[in-house]
């Protein structure tokens, strides 16, 4: 079991992290990223189709210059005269100002911080401009992708019954457009458990028992690993595992441009295929089940009236599992990339915290603690676990395999 650590007791860690902070303009910029959406309060599924246009746009604007992975969203002649760090840090501005616009004085900062150090010249001129491009034709690309199309969500009821008012988190995104992939549904999964099944009871038994705000089954270690997976922790800790990792491994900028594109798109398609296939089981969540575990007609789901689940529910529906797909999606990315084995250790932080860390040996020991703490929190059975978790890895063996190759 990963444990927390103080931050006092992780220098080589910390010092890790320092130096992938500043490895490269790619990752420099994936730092700045999250710190603009976090003062814009952006966050969850736009969080990530804003990393995804972001680190399209860099791509295509290192690979208009080196050529090395193939373009994405932008045609146009290649310019190897141009400098491609110079490409890079203007495609980043163009799209965080443009999707984060309350950050532009800080972003304009960062900008002129990060071209400082290059030789001012035709280089450094051509490669702002491929920038701008970049960044131009990736939101473009986007611009009708029905992320933005009116929420026409309709609640299963009685004409008459109330329901609760609050609509669902960004019910349009499962008609949205996904990157890479022919449509929302290719990876969608087979239904959930029949309710009379056994495979039900298993997991309503396992949910209720160690998820429930109360539970004396659930260990403290398990209730801390629930806490530190908070939203905010989701997303970020997997591009913070991308940094450090792609330092340690020392990548170059047309590589990182290619991996954290590969990254972001696999990972805003996660939030595309999983809203498809939520909105098509509309599968109760566990603290509905639970409290009428009575009319599922299962004889082995005893009902608990007044159970509630130790984190706070969220507002769409149980299966398929965002935390696990998302999890599996970005892991099998970076497995792809840098391959099964176990090093180097990865340190990610907590977002509202920065002295609260928690470590993982490898990709796989992220992923199974982000799968189980939806069980451990009481808003996951893990059927949707299972089933997320082998979409994930369907998802981005495929955006791999159909994008950003080698130019023939």
């Amino acid at each position: 079991m990963a444990l927390r650590f103080r931050c006092l007791a992780l220098l080589p860690a910390l010092a890790m992290i320092a130096i992938d902070a500043r490895a490269d303009a790619v990752t420099d910029w994936n730092i700045q990223a999250f710190d603009s959406f976090k003062a814009a309060g952006i966050g969850g599924n736009p969080q990530f189709r804003a990393l995804a246009i972001l680190h399209v746009a860099m791509s295509d604007a290192v690979n208009t210059v080196q050529n090395r992975y193939a373009r994405q969203v932008l045609d146009g002649p290649l310019e190897p005269s141009a400098s491609a760090d110079a490409a890079a840090i203007a495609a980043a501005r163009g799209v965080l100002s443009a999707l984060a616009p309350t950050q532009k004085a800080k972003l304009d900062a960062a900008y002129a911080a990060a071209l400082a150090p290059l030789p001012e010249g035709a280089a450094r001129n051509a490669g702002i401009a491929i920038g701008e491009r970049a960044a131009a034709a990736a939101i473009a690309d986007r611009a009708n992708d029905a992320t933005n199309a009116p929420d026409t969500y309709r609640p299963l009821t009685a004409p008459g019954s109330w329901i609760p008012t609050t609509p669902p988190l960004f019910a349009e995104y499962a008609r949205a457009r996904p990157w890479v992939l022919a449509r929302p549904d290719q990876f969608r999964p087979g239904p959930p458990p029949a309710l009379d099944s056994a495979a039900y009871a298993r997991d309503y038994n396992e949910t209720k028992e160690l998820g429930a705000a109360k539970s004396t089954s659930r260990t403290a270690q398990q209730t801390e690993a629930v806490k530190f997976w908070s939203q905010p922790n989701l997303g970020s800790v997997w591009f913070e595992a991308a940094r450090q990792t792609s330092a340690a491994r020392g990548l170059d900028l047309a590589d990182n441009a290619r991996l954290f594109a590969w990254l972001a798109m696999a990972g805003a398609n996660s939030f595309i295929v999983d809203w498809d296939a939520k909105f098509v089981y509309n599968r109760w969540r566990p603290i509905t089940a639970i409290r009428n575990g009575d009319q599922d007609g299962n004889d082995a789901t005893e009902r608990d009236a007044g159970w509630t689940p130790l984190n706070a529910t969220p507002m769409h529906p149980e299966y398929p599992s965002q935390a696990a797909i998302l999890a599996s999606t970005t892991a099998g990315v970076l497995q792809a990339v840098f391959g099964p084995g176990a090093g180097p250790a990865i340190t990610v932080t907590d977002n509202a915290d920065a002295k609260l860390t928690r470590r993982f040996d490898n990709f796989a020991a992220i992923v199974e603690e982000t799968r189980l703490v939806r069980i451990w929190g009481g808003i996951h059975f893990r059927s949707a676990l299972e089933a997320s978790d082998l979409m994930g890895r369907q998802l981005a063996a495929y955006v791999v395999a159909n994008s950003l190759q080698k130019p023939r």
